[in-house]
């Protein structure tokens, strides 16, 4: 369940942790077509991971000590903009209390000194985050759709932005099937 709390104006919001972001039409951005998983979101701001921006450089290259955990072949994901040097671990936990935050079903933020057993991981370079009452002006603003994430939306490797507004359908059904190059269309 997700916790409300006064903002800057004493309206009650309701925070964004545990739901994916999902960039509408109009960000050109670093954030274009881009699917957020909300880790964090308090007064003091909010915290993601972009789940849909593999790299080309592989766990083994960029950091091998991570490779037993998540695969030495699979690929680093860019998870935001912010701190590109910095590693986040995302896990699906097979006792969901082994993680320090958990933030959706069973998967959560792994600490990597851990031996908590895990099912999959994903390894991400930077992240996504947003100052106090930035991601509450650009959320009136539309330029994201809400949609709940599910456990297994951060291991997908499909078009994870059209799957989304796929399953949420009505209208963003058919926004899913916008090509990544609408002058194509």
């Amino acid at each position: 369940m997700a916790s409300s709390w006064p903002t800057r104006d004493n309206q009650l919001v309701e925070s964004m942790r545990g739901n994916l972001l999902i960039a509408t039409p109009s960000l050109f951005d670093f954030f274009r077509r881009s699917v957020i998983l909300m880790v964090e979101h308090t007064t003091e701001g909010a915290f993601g991971l972009v789940l849909n921006r593999a790299s080309e450089t592989s766990v083994g290259e960029g950091v091998p000590r991570l490779a037993e955990i998540a695969g030495a072949d699979e690929p680093i994901w860019v998870g935001g903009p912010v701190g590109p040097g910095s590693v986040v671990v995302l896990a699906e936990f097979e006792v969901p209390e082994d993680s320090p935050k958990l933030v959706v079903g069973n998967v959560g933020v792994a600490d990597p000194a851990d031996e908590a057993p895990i099912a999959r991981a994903r390894i991400y370079a930077g992240h996504s985050g947003w100052g106090p009452g930035q991601l509450e002006d650009e959320l009136e603003r539309d330029s994201w759709i809400v949609e709940p994430a599910i456990s297994d939306d951060p291991f997908r490797s499909d078009d994870l932005w059209s799957a989304v507004l796929q399953r949420r359908g009505g209208d963003f059904a058919l926004l899913a099937t916008m090509p990544d190059d609408p002058s194509l269309n």
